[in-house]
């Protein structure tokens, strides 16, 4: 019984296993309306921006948060914009776009050591390094994430599924689009101590996935989502701790294994359930 409880008993391990959590279930919420847009590819992007915001932040002796929070709103709006323009994909804008910015990032850690330094657990992330500091703000993040998804549900939901007629009918798609990297932006922030730039993508995607294949409600598929990812992050963590692997790594693998066991489970019931809801 010691053995099991031993990590609720450190200080860092209870603010890294709530941060798990917390971020786990901040991604799950956001991955839903990544997934559902066809851009699951823009939380590996907009995680590589904010690298770049982050180096230029401390070549420069900038707030990190404040840095990073801007650079990776900008390439998200910049997304956005060249999207709009249909002259190439989504996927395509971001691989431009946010390749650049992680380019950018890397070249300055040749120039500055204390950019080095201060990547070092941005890109792998640091259970060790989080404080209570950390702990405070991903929950302000969540609140603040899950009260403009409740108040702006309609237009998340008309904008995610036909933006087009959305427009038509009056919602201001690029006031939402411009929202929703703000919200991923922040929640890429909150949960790079933990997670790392490489794998904060799948934190998005994979408890998303799971749920679409549990559900074909929207508003089912959100809380389900969110559900899934606190439980991915906080088993993660646990389990990180007593096999001595990277969090980030744990975690994701948790997910997978689920999204696994979920696929053999569901079967063809599975496909047809998002079948249904893509129809919707």
């Amino acid at each position: 019984m010691h053995t099991l409880l031993e990590p609720f008993q450190l200080g860092f391990l209870r603010h890294a296993l709530i941060v798990c959590t917390i971020a786990g279930g901040l991604c799950g919420l956001l991955g839903v309306f990544v997934t559902l847009r066809g851009m699951s590819y823009i939380g590996h992007g907009l995680s590589h921006a904010i690298f770049g915001g982050a180096a230029i932040s401390a070549a420069v002796s900038v707030n990190f948060f404040a840095g990073a929070g801007l650079w990776g709103l900008a390439s998200g709006l910049a997304i956005s914009r060249v999207t709009k323009r249909r002259i190439i994909g989504s996927d395509a804008a971001i691989g431009v776009i946010t390749t650049a910015s992680f380019a950018f990032g890397v070249a300055l850690l040749g120039y500055y050591a204390r950019v080095k330094q201060s990547i070092d657990a941005t890109v792998f992330g640091s259970v060790l390094g989080v404080t209570r500091g950390d702990v405070v703000m991903v929950v302000l993040v969540a609140l603040f994430t899950a009260t403009v998804v409740v108040l702006a549900y309609r237009s998340l939901l008309f904008t995610t599924f036909d933006p087009e007629v959305a427009e038509v009918s009056g919602v201001n798609v690029g006031r939402i689009d411009a929202m929703l990297m703000l919200l991923l932006s922040f929640a890429i922030l909150a949960s790079m101590k933990v997670l790392g730039v490489t794998l904060i993508a799948a934190a998005l995607v994979v408890p998303a996935v799971v749920a679409r294949m549990l559900t074909n409600s929207f508003a089912r598929m959100l809380w389900l989502s969110s559900l899934i990812g606190a439980l991915c992050g906080l088993v993660g963590m646990y389990l990180s701790y007593h096999l001595d692997v990277s969090s980030g790594a744990t975690i994701v693998l948790v997910g997978f294994l689920l999204f696994a066991v979920v696929f053999a489970a569901t079967g063809r019931h599975g496909l047809r359930r998002t079948a249904v809801l893509d129809a919707a």
